[in-house]
Parts: structure tokens; sequence; C-alpha cells
């Protein structure tokens, strides 16, 4: 290991070892805006650079789009890296359909179109997105497993479940990883999910760790801020006098980045990997960028150490934001703690 890359961490138990801090690969393809595909391909050999190696992707991102364009670095840096997948959401040609599907002929579907997208034989980390209810959650995880007796899949992961969910899915299985939002801004995952990952021996994969980037401190009123094909600018947080308020949140934020010479990024970033280490939860958070100097900017922060002082200043942020998560809750963890 060079002096340059980050430190590692397990990927559940007996798992690899990968970099302490993973890329969320969603905004290259959709949802932040248009994107340029040069920058962004030189984004993912940059984080490769510097230890990066969890490259967190799903079905569900572009339609596929973004599996395919990951396909061709991961091609070329297979065995150097960790690819993560997701099934689960299902969409159609109505831009506004979001269904879950959790049946075992839908899993077994959805995994070979991720193989044949990501030209691959393999996938390292295959997630359930999100659950169905009215699927029995045996039965699910039993198809998941399928996979990977068969070898197509190395390892599972879940996302937005609840503690006694996770623990259901891996008395039979065992799950590596749990990716749900943890962040300055949401903490749902406090109530049971963390606990439970820490007793089982499950990594925790926190998503927009950075608060769909609302903790940088760019925005003021996103909604003014945002284009029209930013998802961002439907979100309750992001719209109106939430976001004023929320913005008015992130005044000690800013303060505390100050007084290490750092970002309000660096900042929220260190507060993830610190509010894991108070549960001892291996933890990788997936921050995204499309952009080489965010990428470096981010992975600067697991070398930051807030302290005790400044933690218990930002520690009662989280009960004071304006705005869900998103316009519809039903579907996160949230909605059946």
């Amino acid at each position: 290991m060079t002096d340059n890359k980050i430190a590692t961490t397990e990927l559940g138990k007996g798992g690899p070892r990968v970099g302490v801090q993973g890329l969320g690969c969603m905004g290259i393809s959709e949802f932040y805006g248009d994107t340029d595909e040069t920058a962004a391909r030189d984004t993912l050999e940059a984080a490769l650079e510097v230890g990066v190696t969890l490259f967190d992707t799903a079905d569900v991102y572009g339609r596929g789009a973004n599996e395919e364009f990951l396909a061709p670095f991961v091609g070329a840096h297979r065995d150097e890296i960790t690819l993560a997948t997701k099934f689960a959401i299902e969409r159609t040609d109505d831009p506004h359909y979001r269904g879950v599907r959790n049946d075992p002929a839908y899993i077994r579907q959805a995994v070979e179109d991720s193989l044949r997208r990501l030209n691959t034989d393999v996938i390292d980390l295959y997630y359930m997105h999100r659950r169905d209810p009215l699927v029995p959650l045996a039965e699910s995880v039993g198809a998941m497993a399928e996979l990977v007796r068969e070898g197509k899949v190395k390892q599972l992961g879940l996302s937005e479940v609840t503690g006694p969910e996770l623990r259901e899915a891996h008395a039979v299985h065992p799950i590596a990883a749990l990716q749900s939002e943890w962040s300055i801004f949401s903490r749902d995952v406090e109530n049971s999910a963390a606990g439970a990952a820490v007793e089982l021996g499950v990594t925790f994969v926190p998503y927009s760790p950075l608060g769909r980037g609302f903790l940088t401190g760019a925005f003021s009123d996103a909604g003014k801020d945002l284009s029209e094909s930013d998802f961002r600018k439907h979100q309750p947080r992001f719209t109106g006098e939430n976001a004023r308020k929320n913005a008015a949140l992130l005044e000690p934020v800013h303060k505390i980045a100050a007084a290490h010479g750092a970002t309000p990024a660096q900042v929220a970033l260190a507060w993830v990997q610190q509010r894991a280490g108070v549960y001892g939860l291996a933890v990788v958070p997936i921050p995204g960028t499309r952009k080489r100097s965010r990428l470096l900017e981010n992975v600067a922060a697991t070398r930051l150490t807030l302290t005790p002082e400044e933690l218990a200043v930002l520690e009662p942020i989280a009960g004071q934001v304006a705005g869900d998560r998103y316009p519809d809750m039903s579907s996160t963890s949230a909605a059946r703690e």
C-alpha cells in the first residue's frame, strides 16, 4: 500500500478488504443533471489510484445504462475492485413509475441482465435494493443464496431494512453489507439497523453521506439552484422554505470545517466514520461524484478526526431537519420501524 492510499476494512465477516470509502456511481447516469463522460471515467481511475475499491451501481440507475457505462472499467480492473450492484426497483417507460419486486423469478432475471450489462461472470456484492413486504424475506434471500451457490454472486447485501429484517435475512444466508442512508441529516438507521449490523458482523455502507450534496453547503434554496433534470429539485429537503431552514442548520458544520482547514463535505464524511465507530461498526460510505477534484476531497476526509466537543455540537442537527428524505417514504426502513 502506498502512502497516498486510504486504509482498508473487511467487507462482511471473512470478506475482501476494501477501501474505507467507496464510490457511488448513480449520478454518472442520471438524477443529477448532465454528465461529462470523459471526466467521469477519469474519476473512476482516480478513485482506484487512491485506494477506493468498492464501486456501487444498480440496475435501476439509467435503466441499466450505469452498469453498461461501468463495464469497460470493470473489465480493465476486474481483479482490483469489488463490484456491487442491486436489484428490486422496477422501472418502465413511464418516467414516474417505480415498482418493487423481490420474487425469485424477478431476481433470477435481474442478475442475468446485470451480468450481461456489466460484462462480467460474477458480481462481488449483490443487494436487494428495496424490500417488498408482500414477499417473504426468506423467499427472496433464499433465491439470492442460490446465486451464490451457482457462482454468479459472491456476497449478499440488503438496502433499507430494519434491524429485525436484517437478522431474519442473515438467518437464511450471511449478509455481508447493509446499505442505507446515514448522515448528519439522516439517522434513521440508528433505531435498530446499526446495532443489528454490529451483532451480526455486517459492514454498513452509508449512501448519501453528504445528504445528496446538501451537506457540502452548496445550497440555500435548491429549488432555484438546480436544473429541471436534477431529481433533488423535487425532494422535500431541497424545496423552498425547507431548504432555507436546512441551510441554516449547517452553520456549525462550516465553523468546524474552518477550524480544521477542511470543507463541510469532509466534516460530514468524517462524522459518518466516527459515528459508526461509536457502535464498533465497520463502515464504507459511498459518496457519489463525477469529478476528480471532488473525489480527492472526499477521500481526504478519511484522515480527518473530529473532537468529542465537535461531535457534540453536530449531535442535535438531525432532529431539526425540515422535510423527509423522499417525497414517498413507504419503501424505506423508517416506514417499517
